[in-house]
Parts: C-alpha cells; sequence; structure tokens
C-alpha cells in the first residue's frame, strides 16, 4: 500500500539503526539508506521531546542541499525521560547499570521524534510512550548488559530484549516507539504528503 502510495517519491532513510530500517521494510516502503555523520548535541535548556524535535531536525540538515524534486528524506531521534532528566545511548557498561538501576521498579518516558523533509516541506513529528518496569535485581541487570548489546540504545535497553520480556510491567503508548519509530505516525504522515 505505501509503495503504490509513494510511486512517485524517493524515500531516504537517514538511519543506521536495523530496527528502523526493519520497520520501512515492513511497512512495505521502497527506500534508500543514507548516512551523514551529526555531532549529537543539543542546548541544555531544551527538555522532553524538545531535544527528541531538534535532534530529529538536526540530523536532516546536512543532506538539505541535495534534496531533489520527489525526494523524502526521514530522519530521527530516541530518547529516554526520567526524573526529568535525558537518558540517551550509554557510552560505557557501567553508564548502562547506573541506568538500568535508577528506572529499576519505576515509570519512564521513551520519546521518538521523526522528521520529514522535501524541498519545500518539513514536518516534525514526536510521540511518547510510558513504559513501567519491575524492580530488577543486581543479578539481572548485569546479566543483561554482559548478553545483549545495549549500547546502542537510548536508555541502554531494547524493549524487544531479555530485559523487556521479564521487566516491562505496563505500556501506556506504541511499543514500536519505544523501539525506535512510531510507525502508526510514519506511515499517517507520508500517506498524508503522497495526498497533498
Amino acid at each position: 500500500m505505501l509503495k503504490k502510495q509513494l510511486k512517485n517519491y524517493h524515500l531516504i532513510l537517514a538511519s543506521g539503526s536495523p530496527r528502523r530500517q526493519k520497520f520501512f521494510t515492513d511497512l512495505g516502503a521502497d527506500f534508500e539508506v543514507r548516512l551523514k555523520p551529526v555531532k549529537e548535541e543539543y542546548p541544555n535548556t531544551l527538555r522532553h521531546f524538545e531535544i527528541t524535535n531538534y535532534l530529529a531536525q538536526l540530523k536532516s540538515f546536512p543532506f538539505l542541499d541535495e534534496l531533489k524534486q520527489n525526494d523524502i528524506l526521514i530522519t530521527s531521534d530516541t530518547i529516554v525521560w526520567h526524573e526529568d532528566k535525558a537518558l540517551g545511548k550509554p557510552r560505557t557498561k557501567d553508564e548502562a547499570y547506573d541506568m538500568l538501576k535508577s528506572m529499576s521498579g519505576k515509570t519512564h518516558e521513551v520519546i521518538t521524534s521523526f522528521c520529514i523533509r522535501t524541498i519545500d516541506l518539513q514536518k516534525t513529528v514526536h510521540d511518547v510512550t510510558k513504559v513501567s518496569f519491575k524492580k530488577f535485581t543486581d543479578e539481572e541487570i548485569n546479566f543483561y548488559i554482559n548478553n545483549y548489546d545495549m549500547m546502542d540504545k537510548a536508555g541502554a535497553y531494547g524493549i524487544q530484549d531479555w530485559i523487556g520480556l521479564i521487566g516491562v510491567t505496563n505500556l501506556e503508548g506504541s511499543y514500536f516507539n519505544v523501539m525506535g519509530l512510531p510507525t502508526h505516525l510514519v506511515y499517517k504522515t507520508l500517506i498524508a504528503i503522497a495526498n497533498r
């Protein structure tokens, strides 16, 4: 369906995330992956979804000069918002441990923003999902950190991983948003662009 709707467009996904790439494949879209390095820094005055909106837009800037008439560029960013601060990707296993320990037995928010750009349009959309964790033992946290790849994930966890299977006690919002993309909103936005 999406392939047919976007037949006159060239979709560019600016993400190295295998999860996001699989989402677009599963949505039935033809797309090209195009990557450019971006320093993911933001003003410390930004809060909550302002951060992901800013970073999603920031990631689109290196592509602006090369967009052609029928190109649709998609960039995105995800953070975990917990106790009034943003948790990004951990840099060390110790940092990953601290993040998971701080979220243990509590509820946090996962925020993903995506930015869609064409030559004459820019639209940024965000989604928020509330995730509640059980209280983890130190053994469980260390088992996850030592056996799974969480260094490329905001908040040091993937909901689809072992830690999600044993730890998520409640979810309010989109599951796929926690994985890195609110696919229902991406679909809705792309259909709206195709039909304008």
